[in-house]
């Protein structure tokens, strides 16, 4: 794929993408849900490894194709390894998979109500490194905690800078403000949140297009408005803590949003699993999500 298939099977492919970035403190916690425990390792290389062997595990598996699967969100370490003796992006690529990196290194402390994201003075040549292996798009996120209007336009602000910084190297930024869904004013947050990228899309010149990953919004079609603005290659949404079944439900509410999921495509997944059971339970949980992405309930 080239970059203009790859934006045409963002833009139109029936299908989701999986987010495969989990890095640093996230590490851990995903290897756990795997059943790998923190006494499998004993250097940070040791645990990246194992992090590794099972991104390239689901990457390689035959269930995992492009007919479901249209996009995957890499961790800077995962792009820069190998996946079936080649390069992961080219690996995806050739399954119809368009890869993504996670460019974010993590979040400020919370200052009203948000937590933007830490300085990431070495970006533009991880863009130069990312593009040159054949990753079309970026992932950044920041969270939002409250309905501070404040700090929800500080974090579109920021986004949408790290956004215009990925476009000058012809690539396409998924920008990633988080709600989250433990905050007792989420809804309000989702109103101010949409409030603020409608004013930062329309600040955009004209031609340009951003994807966005936002939290499933408490009133179904809260997010139409994005879904269908010119400026919005595509709306994905992360599962953000939602269980599976929970996170499809959610997601098929809402029309022409598809899964960007992380915990909930890999909940059921087991290091000691045979093959043939770990195929079973991702194809099961493939299916799953993309029902959620494509087969809408609103």
């Amino acid at each position: 794929m080239n970059t203009a298939a790859m934006t045409a099977k963002m833009a139109e492919g029936n299908g989701f993408i999986a987010a495969l970035d989990q890095s640093g403190g996230s590490t851990p916690k995903a290897l756990a849900g795997y059943g790998v425990t923190e006494d499998a390792w004993s250097t940070e290389a040791e645990m990246y490894g194992l992090i590794h062997a099972m991104r390239e595990r689901i990457i390689t598996s035959p269930v995992f194709t492009g007919a479901k699967v249209i996009g995957a969100i890499l961790f800077e370490r995962t792009m820069d390894g190998m996946a079936g003796g080649m390069p992961v992006p080219q690996a995806l690529i050739d399954k119809g998979i368009v890869p993504f990196i996670k460019i974010d290194k993590g979040l400020e402390d919370e200052a009203n109500g948000v937590q933007l994201m830490k300085p990431m003075p070495e970006l533009d040549a991880l863009l130069i490194k990312a593009k040159a292996l054949g990753v079309y798009g970026t992932k950044e996120r920041s969270v939002i905690n409250s309905a501070n209007r404040e700090g929800i336009a500080a974090v579109v602000k920021q986004q949408f800078e790290v956004g215009n910084q990925v476009l000058a190297h012809g690539m396409m930024p998924m920008i990633e403000p988080e709600v989250n869904i433990k905050s007792e004013t989420r809804a309000e947050c989702d109103a101010i949140l949409l409030d603020e990228i409608l004013k930062a899309l329309d600040a955009l010149p004209d031609g340009v297009q951003v994807m966005l990953k936002l939290s499933l919004p408490v009133v179904p079609g809260t997010f139409d408005p994005l879904v269908n603005h010119p400026k919005v290659l595509r709306v994905v949404a992360l599962s953000g803590g939602y269980k599976r079944a929970e996170a499809c439900v959610e997601l098929a509410k809402n029309a022409g949003i598809i899964a960007s999921f992380s915990r909930a495509l890999l909940e059921d997944l087991r290091f000691q699993m045979s093959d043939d059971e770990f195929d079973a339970a991702l194809a099961e949980a493939i299916d799953a999500i993309h029902h959620g992405s494509t087969v809408k309930t609103a």
